[in-house]
């Protein structure tokens, strides 16, 4: 009862309050997205402003329930959990019940539950538990590639049961990779790997001058060219080699793209090509007579690039589905389809710029009343703060947001072992994954992926995912006092 009470007296409050507050403006939320004229009692178990109220409540009975626990059996059984998502998973697959093109759900009655939901707290505890361990070495390839397969392992499975969305929030763990040490040069490799997409995809048909060179593959070859002599420069310390890269590539190019203009038009992408493998030669070179391994991993990731790039056009005609082709093309502005793909988000965007400054007031917004936003209780939730609280009431939740990340770092940072601190950054990723993604694409700064804004989107799966993956943490953190 004494190690109770001290734990009882160590639980973060601050994130707690910040939990119920949040809650609370959800529950406000789904009841504007989710009100018609006429409607009488909020509160009724036939809405699903009612029924938010029991998910609420079953939440903060389950987080009670969390924290009543001992905070060793998180870390003893987190293998067995994981192993008993994997298999929920791996069975939900071949579900019977498909819920909008997705077999994610599993349907018992009335109750609906998403395991990927549930998957999400399972992977931080098992991955926490392996980086925790006193032999792991991020550092080592063996022991970094065992993390980032228990992270995969859920994704291919989640992408199986046609929930991609789901799946991509996984990715969300190498930010916790990265802050335990994993090198830049994978965060580096993400981020450029996104650049060669848009930019390639974006400007694939417009021409360059007068030349009949594409801009898209014009701009990603050079951006290549350019991002291998600064990985020369960094990780080699050779900065005469980065030099003759860089000059070497540009000047060769400058003088194709004049040569194109000024005398007999041709594609400088062949040149541009030439000079890549050019480079790569050097590249094996300068292995070969200095020994040092980094020159491998630097021509691995110029000859990626170009391949990646080269293979984007055909998987997105050839590979993605139809419907996420369209989303692909109106996010880069290739397609406008109002009607069609990109209605969720104009409709969206149309909402959220009529509350103006102030908002119309509770369960005054227009366009979520006449049902003009789609999945405006779930996915879209967001677009009925913008409308009913205006852009203060929504500066103010997002506010709320940034207090929940700040102070779960704060929260992280001060845990005294390395499984507390790993699972920390685990929820703080996810969190942070879900937060830049649905509001993106509520805005039309990312794509439409379908994934729930946490305590504001309507429904159980996703209220208790959260509910887990933050009160399980509070009660690592609760014991962070006591003598293990």
């Amino acid at each position: 009862m004494k190690q109770q009470n001290s734990v009882l007296r160590s639980i973060d409050w601050v994130t707690i309050c910040i939990y119920l507050l949040l809650l609370a403006f959800g529950w406000i939320s789904v009841c504007g997205a989710t009100y018609s004229y006429g409607d009488t009692d909020l509160f009724s178990l036939d809405t699903r402003s009612g029924m938010q109220i029991v998910w609420i409540g079953t939440s903060i009975v389950l987080g009670t329930c969390l924290l009543l626990l001992d905070e060793r059996l998180y870390e003893t059984f987190a293998f067995a959990i994981y192993a008993v998502m994997l298999l929920l998973l791996f069975l939900t697959i071949f579900n019977p019940h498909e819920i909008k093109g997705s077999r994610s759900w599993i349907v018992m009655g009335p109750l609906r539950l998403q395991p990927a939901e549930f998957a999400k707290f399972a992977t931080a505890l098992a991955v926490s538990k392996l980086m925790s361990g006193h032999k792991f070495d991020i550092s080592r390839w063996q022991d970094l590639g065992k993390a980032i397969v228990m992270i995969l392992v859920p994704m291919v499975l989640i992408v199986m049961q046609k929930e991609t969305g789901s799946a991509l929030v996984y990715s969300a763990f190498f930010l916790m990779l990265y802050r335990e040490g994993m090198t830049g040069s994978f965060l580096f490799t993400g981020i450029a790997v996104v650049v060669y997409f848009v930019v390639g995809i974006r400007f694939a048909q417009p021409l360059l001058w007068e030349t009949p060179t594409h801009i898209g593959p014009f701009v990603v070859l050079l951006l290549i060219q350019t991002f291998t002599s600064i990985l020369v420069r960094v990780y080699c310390k050779a900065y005469s080699e980065a030099k003759y890269i860089f000059w070497g590539s540009l000047g060769v190019t400058l003088l194709a793209l004049l040569f194109s203009q000024f005398v007999i038009p041709f594609d400088i992408i062949w040149v541009q090509i030439l000079v890549a493998v050019v480079t790569l030669g050097y590249l094996l070179w300068l292995w070969a007579k200095n020994r040092i391994r980094e020159y491998l991993f630097i021509m691995l990731f110029t000859l990626g690039s170009v391949l990646f790039f080269f293979s984007a056009s055909y998987v997105l005609n050839n590979i993605l589905g139809e419907h996420q082709r369209v989303r692909i093309n109106v996010l880069l502005g290739l397609d406008e389809d109002l009607s069609g793909a990109g209605y969720n988000v104009h409709q969206s965007e149309i909402a959220i710029g009529s509350g103006g400054l102030w908002g119309k007031g509770f369960l005054n917004g227009t366009q979520t009343k006449l049902k003009f936003v789609p999945e405006q209780e779930t996915d879209f939730i967001f677009c009925t703060v913008g409308e009913e609280e205006g852009f203060v009431g929504s500066a103010a939740v997002l506010l709320l947001f940034l207090a929940l990340i700040l102070r779960l770092i704060h929260v992280a940072e001060r845990q005294p072992y390395t499984f507390g601190r790993i699972y920390g950054y685990c929820i703080i990723s996810i969190f942070l994954f879900h937060l830049f993604i649905n509001i993106g694409m509520v805005l039309g700064l990312t794509p439409v992926i379908g994934i729930p804004l946490p305590f504001f989107s309507y429904g159980g799966s996703s209220l208790w995912g959260f509910t887990l993956l933050l009160f399980i943490f509070l009660r690592i953190d609760a014991s962070r006092k006591l003598i293990r």
